[in-house]
């Protein structure tokens, strides 16, 4: 169907930002598909001609904030703060005390949703996916900052994403600060393996 086909214009994308609003801020399971068609004002066919299911719908809402958040967040907040590789990987804890300062701070999705619904579901398994892009961020710094097995420091400096967001919801609004601190030992680490 295109958007020209669509008998209430525009609907897509009110049930796509009504779904990622309400699921980013709460769990999968809390919110009903009738709460997503009552908030987006739309009828219950018009939700299902565009997803046909709710995992459906938060699969798209996983691809969006894919989108606004690994690449248009943290990417490229954390490139333009920084020279070098090795200072845009520092940065990506800059935007995360940022982030974590807002009173909208929602956690991450990906990891709430892949606890919640467990890796075996189809949102699950989409999410590791996702996760593992941030990782490619990740590693392809490491490989441009010529740090020694980037695939290792990856994981390792994913750790230190994830803790700081735990961490993070638990209240210590520090996180990103503690876990930069440790990041820039582990930067030298990676490169003191090279010599």
């Amino acid at each position: 169907m295109s958007a020209s086909d669509d008998p209430v214009p525009g609907a897509r994308e009110r049930i796509l930002a009504t779904a990622y609003e309400l699921f980013t801020r709460r769990s999968i399971r809390d919110v009903g598909i009738d709460e997503v068609i009552a908030r987006a004002g739309i009828a219950k066919a018009t939700l299902y001609r565009h997803f046909r299911t709710k995992d459906d719908l938060v699969l798209a809402v996983l691809a969006r904030r894919e989108q606004l958040w690994t690449f248009g967040f943290v990417e490229e907040q954390s490139r333009r703060r920084g020279a070098t590789p090795e200072q845009q990987l520092l940065a990506i804890f800059d935007v995360f005390d940022e982030w974590f300062a807002t009173n909208g701070f929602e956690a991450c999705t990906f990891i709430n949703v892949l606890l919640e619904m467990g890796a075996d579901h189809p949102t699950g398994r989409a999410s590791i996916g996702h996760l593992d892009t941030v990782r490619g961020v990740v590693r392809a710094r490491a490989q441009e900052a010529g740090l020694c097995d980037p695939e290792d420091f990856a994981h390792s400096w994913h750790l230190l994403m994830k803790g700081s967001i735990v961490a993070a919801s638990e209240g210590d609004r520090l996180a990103a600060r503690r876990a930069q601190r440790m990041a820039a030992r582990l930067i030298e680490q990676y490169r003191r393996d090279l010599a």
